[in-house]
């Protein structure tokens, strides 16, 4: 199975995460999400396929979300909000062929593979 994980390794939860991954026998994509973002497009994607809003993806801790209001943004402010500053992506994210899932905590992970 392949899997994508959009990672930061300073997270414990997203290192979890990947080393349920790689546990797992999946071929996994690391994707430093700091350094690589994401599009915005594919931000919506992930959260659609997820079944959750930009809202529930979006990091508060350690970030001015609650500040700039984007809790009760729509989602497209919210969507331009990660595309721009992607510590606002909460982590880690996890696609594969059985769906995508926001890993917190990291057990949900199991869902997917």
């Amino acid at each position: 199975m392949k899997a994508t994980i959009w990672h930061n390794p300073k997270c414990g939860t997203s290192r979890k995460t990947l080393a349920i991954l790689e546990e797992s026998g999946a071929d996994v994509t690391v994707v430093e999400y700091l350094k690589a973002p994401p599009s915005r497009d594919k931000l919506a994607q992930l959260y659609a396929n997820a079944g959750i809003t930009p809202q529930e993806g979006l990091r508060l801790r350690g970030t001015d979300a609650e500040e700039r209001g984007l809790p009760e943004a729509d989602a497209e402010t919210v969507l331009d909000a990660m595309a721009a500053e992607p510590i606002l992506i909460n982590r880690p994210l996890v696609e594969t062929d059985k769906g995508v899932r926001l890993c917190r905590p990291q057990e949900i992970v199991h869902e997917i593979l």
